[in-house]
């Protein structure tokens, strides 16, 4: 592994294995193999659990940690229970433009602290598939007002665990003050609403 693939892991892994528990979490909740993780940096926690997963990110830095096939591989096997073969594949780009992966070519579509992703990127994610997304930077909003998208479930962190949740789904993602969540709104004031009850993450089923 090259030093600097190991430098930014570490940087990357600051709450030591967070990530791995997380995506574990998800992946006893849902049915996917293939996963598109736009904005992701280095954050190479979901093939710990999924087997195929494409990664999207316009950061300097990313290039090189992808190009040590060697060392990324080396970080995932150290991780019990991780995809024998796993398939790692690395876009250097934008996820705002016209991407390279297939639209509706994708079961989970994750969207954590990078932006309006799945305002771009739910068109490739199939029907029935699922969008993994926090509220940072207003993207859990975002969703809520999509038509294609249905709220499922909720993942919850208590301890340092996750677990997700899909009872008692409408007392989620009610404003805390009365508000017209709108995209215009949402792009005006580029951070999450405040709701009454806060969830980790948010699952949501393209239904449409």
């Amino acid at each position: 592994m090259q030093d600097e693939t190991r430098d930014l892991w570490a940087e990357q892994d600051q709450h030591v294995d967070d990530r791995w528990h997380l995506f574990r979490a998800v992946g006893e909740a849902v049915d996917a193999e293939r996963v598109l993780y736009p904005g992701c940096y280095v954050d190479i926690a979901p093939s710990f659990v999924f087997p195929s997963v494409t990664y999207v990110d316009v950061d300097r830095r990313t290039p090189g940690f992808f190009a040590d096939t060697a060392g990324v591989l080396e970080i995932i096997r150290a991780h019990a229970g991780a995809p024998r073969d796993p398939a790692v594949h690395f876009v250097h780009g934008d996820y705002t433009d016209d991407l390279e992966p297939p639209d509706q070519g994708f079961d989970l579509l994750v969207s954590l602290y990078a932006g309006f992703i799945s305002e771009h990127c739910t068109k490739q994610l199939r029907i029935g598939g699922t969008l993994l997304v926090n509220s940072s930077h207003g993207d859990a909003a975002m969703a809520s007002i999509d038509p294609r998208l249905t709220l499922t479930g909720v993942v919850v962190s208590r301890s340092g665990t996750y677990r997700v949740r899909t009872d008692d789904l409408e007392g989620h993602l009610v404003p805390k003050e009365p508000v017209d969540v709108t995209v215009d709104l949402l792009h005006e004031r580029g951070r999450g609403i405040g709701y009454t009850r806060s969830p980790f993450a948010y699952l949501f089923e393209r239904t449409a």
